[in-house]
């Protein structure tokens, strides 16, 4: 139908989404109401005469998609001759193919029942001591398919299936409160696939030891202060890589396209190619083809295939995250990686799975060659400047390092430095044995704003000479 309801104009696409939800949560051994959700609409990009126009709608009879490609097409005639861009001269590609991501295909593998028994009895094992205040154990799934058609014959259809589990213990005794979960309160181990997510998140079995830790930090010392070597572990690199890399190389970020509300980038155009980032040890990729990762897809939301490719590769800048409209717009080369974060949003340029590579250490190597510093491990809080440089960042937990061997627990371990020269300082990457896949939900950008999926795998890393302190 869309074919025959297209326009003559130079470029028209149709972006069709749909995701089903189910949020499953125990909280203090009390079911809470679960909620369903189904999100469904269509996102009409019109090109013409060097404009550019899009609109959404809800409505998907065919005079629903009638008035949006009207509206699509209004707003490119409105657009020509007076963008920052000649849409003219940017040839979005006409794929063809389908994608589906691990078990979006195959039938839930348990019941709401025994997802259900799960989670109360994670809840339950949390409750092991009068201190333990709050608690709460959950599951998001989530099964979206996506649509996307073109006038000139593109043709593709793509489907997810993700899970997101958490679970979070608070402990409380006097003036002393400390929280402790499972990935990080953002939900760092979400995935695509089912429920080898949860085993990849140690889940079965997490309520106890969660709260045991929580516990354990009641009685802990807080991180001393003062610079030191630090490594942090991959809940913690993932908060690292999003905030410290992800960011800073988004393209229409360094075009100043966000510059009003998620801010700018230090990193300017001329750095590409030749900027040294980080040390020799630092190799950065993004690669939404890892299949299990949270932003794995065969196309973006322009319908450019998506392929591995290294953005800093031996510490030297190579490649921003720019789809192929800022592409057009910089004169360099990108990836596909614009995305929107639902059908009535238009695609920008996001991160998608935004990887460390592994290196060659394992975590003895790195702990042994320490003589004074500080592991830290699960992101509590961050905090960093509008141009992604300057940033203090918090962790759950901390463990000190003495002479090459693993100390004692502390809480309210921070650090902080400036992304330009922090990555400079790393010493050491670990190996396949440290590495961990994670992600989170909630990346948000953008105006009008979409918080999007993103994955993030990383190895633990040790920097050194880093400004560690304690929360006295």
């Amino acid at each position: 139908m869309f074919h025959r309801l297209a326009p003559a104009v130079d470029f028209c696409s149709l972006r069709l989404v749909e995701e089903r939800s189910e949020h499953l949560t125990v909280r203090q051994d009390v079911l809470q109401p679960p909620t369903t959700g189904v999100d469904s609409g269509a996102m009409i990009t019109v090109m013409h005469r060097g404009g550019y126009g899009y609109a959404a709608t809800c409505d998907l009879s065919e005079a629903g998609l009638k008035e949006a490609i009207r509206r699509a097409r209004h707003w490119a005639q409105v657009s020509a001759g007076r963008s920052v861009v000649d849409y003219a001269a940017i040839a979005l590609p006409r794929p063809a193919g389908s994608y589906a991501g691990p078990a979006a295909c195959e039938p839930a593998a348990a019941s709401r029942k025994d997802l259900i028994a799960l989670l109360m009895r994670e809840s339950r094992a949390c409750r092991i001591d009068a201190r333990i205040v709050d608690w709460q154990a959950s599951l998001w799934t989530v099964d979206a398919s996506q649509r996307y058609l073109t006038a000139d014959g593109a043709d593709i259809f793509q489907q997810f299936r993700y899970a997101i589990p958490s679970l979070v213990a608070t402990a409380s005794e006097g003036a002393e409160t400390q929280t402790r979960s499972l990935g990080g309160q953002y939900n760092g181990y979400c995935r695509q696939g089912g429920l080898d997510v949860l085993e990849h998140a140690a889940f079965d079995g997490a309520g106890r030891r969660v709260a045991r830790e929580a516990l354990a930090l009641l009685a802990a010392p807080n991180c001393p202060s003062g610079r030191m070597d630090l490594l942090l572990m991959p809940e913690q690199m993932m908060l690292q890589i999003h905030e410290s890399i992800g960011h800073p190389l988004e393209l229409d970020r360094i075009l100043g396209d966000e510059r009003n509300f998620a801010g700018t980038s230090f990193v300017t155009l001329d750095m590409f190619g030749h900027y040294r980032y980080g040390s020799g040890l630092l190799n950065v990729t993004c690669d939404p083809t890892r299949p299990e990762q949270f932003a794995s897809y065969r196309w973006d939301d322009d319908g450019c295939a998506a392929e591995r490719t290294y953005l800093i590769r031996d510490g030297v800048l190579e490649r921003p995250l720019g789809g192929a409209v800022s592409q057009a717009r910089a004169g360099l080369a990108g990836v596909a990686t614009a995305r929107a974060c639902g059908w009535n949003r238009a695609p920008i340029d996001r991160m998608a799975n935004l990887n460390i590579e592994p290196g060659g250490s394992s975590l003895d190597d790195m702990i042994r060659s320490v003589e004074r510093g500080v592991l830290m491990d699960t992101n509590v809080s961050w905090s960093i400047d509008d141009s992604r440089n300057k940033f203090q960042f918090g962790c759950e937990v901390g463990r000190v390092i003495e002479d090459g061997e693993l100390k004692g627990l502390v809480k309210n371990p921070n650090y902080r430095g400036i992304s330009a020269t922090f990555w400079r300082s790393l010493k050491a990457v670990g190996d396949e044995s440290t590495h961990s896949v994670m992600g989170t939900p909630f990346c948000g950008k953008g105006e009008p704003s979409q918080v999007i999926r993103v994955g993030h795998a990383s190895p633990a890393c040790l920097f050194g000479d880093v400004d560690v302190f304690g929360g006295e």
